[in-house]
């Protein structure tokens, strides 16, 4: 008599999964946030050096585009929003800090100072290949990992994240963070000597608080590579974890 009830309730039981998994999963327009993130930064990264290549001539190409990277790069201001609110878990302070840093270089030295000497260096080349590349990687690895994150249809495996974009995600920063980071302390240097040029105590006050940033660079740099360093580790392990689990299978 009681073998009827067995099937209702493992249905029900079915049913209450899927309805959890289903409120799992990531929204769609996160997908489609992160999509459009690096489509933008693929055009910033493509626009700079094709214009450089076209023209020759950085201060040229300086003026062609640092309107569209910092526009760009003030949406960056959705990410501190992100991780305050929990839609994403990426850790407040770490990302507020990186979103301030690349604020400073695009509002407060190419927007406040555009005559420093820095904008016009090899140093723009410089910071937006390593920005370039680094949002590009960052934002299309997030989109295919939010993917691979969505239910599927039974018996069908969810979409894997490519190999080469997962190796990207957590070793290129060995690199481009280095070079990012030192662009950017150039170009902020630089422009202390412009803000003294500019003869008022106004500016004279501002040059020293682009003096008290450069200091900050330091302990900032610390914290933040760091934890990118911590974030690899971590990845790495769950490789490992995840191969030992593939043999034993």
């Amino acid at each position: 008599m009681s073998e009827p009830v067995a099937p209702a309730r493992s249905r029900h039981t079915k049913e209450e999964k899927v309805t959890q998994k289903t409120s799992t999963d990531p929204p769609t327009w996160l997908i489609g946030y992160n999509l459009l993130s690096g489509c933008l930064w693929s055009f910033v990264f493509l626009n700079v050096f094709a214009t450089y290549l076209t023209f020759g001539n950085l201060l040229q190409t300086f003026e062609l585009t640092h309107y569209w990277t910092t526009a760009i790069q003030c949406c960056a201001i959705i990410e501190v929003i992100n991780a305050a609110t929990g839609v994403v878990k990426s850790p407040v302070i770490t990302t507020a800090m990186q979103v301030a840093s690349r604020l400073l270089v695009v509002l407060g030295v190419w927007t406040v100072l555009p005559e420093a000497s820095g904008n016009t260096s090899y140093a723009y080349l410089t910071v937006h290949f390593a920005w370039g590349v680094a949002e590009v990687v960052r934002y299309y690895y997030y989109a295919n990992h939010l993917i691979s994150q969505q239910r599927q249809a039974p018996g069908i495996a969810p979409p894997q994240v490519p190999k080469f974009l997962l190796w990207l995600r957590y070793n290129a920063f060995l690199v481009l963070y280095p070079m990012g980071i030192s662009s950017e302390c150039y170009m902020v240097y630089r422009a202390v000597g412009a803000a003294l040029a500019r003869g008022t105590s106004g500016f004279t006050a501002y040059a020293l608080f682009l003096c008290i940033v450069l200091i900050a660079y330091v302990p900032g740099t610390v914290v933040l590579f760091s934890h990118m360093l911590h974030q690899r580790a971590k990845q790495q392990k769950t490789l490992k974890t995840k191969k030992v689990d593939s043999k034993s299978e």
